[in-house]
């Protein structure tokens, strides 16, 4: 099955990479390729700033669900709601409800049990995946804007963990309703994205290694980001006495060099995406969807 193909029947698209690398701008882009493609898809995030609305060009979501355009559409999530939301389902009495919701027991429990803030976001996912979410619109594919890359990781990992070691109760039902769900490749997938430098791609190399260990599988996509193209009418080792021109070239070679690595020790499928002298915002994830679109068509199983 051709990469782009995978993707589409993806309920879940993980987008994970060492931060600076333009993750957040790839998600967004990589919604709206899903909406071209005849895909309900629903951008994720569960960053507390709120950024994705700037690159989708809408206000801000302060945790609703936003329409950006027909099919597409942003949240912004915090997980804590979702941990409300999972006592609201056991109790049902809302006396009740309101007590446990105000007990610092379970303020401690929310704050400090490890993996239930990943078990919030992936459960939160799944219920949107699964028309679970009362009053949200039937969506196909969720795209998440996970955390960065070494987060990325226990994102996927914690679910499992948190359910073998509680082992009983609400919390732990739904960790292993989200641990059998990521675990499934026809369910869900994971987007590297990265920059041709030595240390996001060391990550994003780990990433892998971590992802096949633990899942027995690789990541559905690596994107190669803000790729400086060689100067116009040069190549990369051409004399020129600019200080510009020489910073240029050495970056250029730098990206060459990393690329030449990913060739060696990356497998599966890679997009490569330029440098673009736009700021970040919607008109810069415009601008990145040709390019991302052709490259995700062009892609072949290697």
């Amino acid at each position: 099955m051709r990469p782009a193909d995978r993707l589409l029947q993806r309920r879940l698209i993980v987008v994970t990479g060492k931060g600076g690398v333009g993750k957040s701008a790839l998600a967004s882009v990589l919604g709206h390729s899903l909406v071209r493609r005849g895909r309900r898809t629903l951008v994720l995030e569960v960053d507390p700033r709120e950024n994705l609305h700037r690159l989708l060009g809408v206000p801000p979501s302060g945790g609703k669900i936003v329409r950006v355009r027909k099919d597409l559409y942003l949240q912004n999530l915090k997980p804590r709601h979702v941990a409300d939301w999972v006592v609201e389902q056991q109790v049902r009495i809302k006396m009740l409800v309101r007590r446990v919701l105000a007990s610092p027991i379970y303020h401690r429990f929310v704050e400090g049990a490890p993996g239930l803030t990943e078990i919030a976001i992936l459960g939160h996912a799944l219920r949107l995946a699964r028309g679970d979410l009362r009053g949200a619109p039937e969506i196909d594919t969720v795209v998440l804007d996970a955390p960065a890359t070494g987060h990325g990781v226990y994102l996927l990992t914690a679910p499992r963990l948190f359910a073998e070691t509680i082992g009983e109760g609400p919390f732990a039902r739904l960790a292993q309703e989200v641990a059998e769900f990521v675990a499934d490749p026809e369910a869900s997938g994971l987007v590297v994205v990265t920059l041709a430098e030595e240390m996001p791609v060391a990550e994003a190399l780990e990433l892998r290694r971590a992802l096949t260990e633990r899942f027995g599988r690789e990541p559905e996509l690596l994107i190669a980001n803000g790729l400086y193209p060689e100067l116009p009418g040069r190549g990369v080792d051409d004399n020129d006495e600019g200080e510009t021109s020489e910073l240029w070239r050495r970056r250029r070679r730098l990206n060459v060099r990393q690329l030449a690595r990913l060739d060696r020790e990356w497998r599966g499928p890679r997009i490569e995406l330029p440098l673009l002298p736009i700021d970040e915002g919607s008109e810069l994830v415009a601008a990145l969807g040709e390019p991302f679109d052709a490259a995700l068509d062009d892609l072949e199983e290697p």
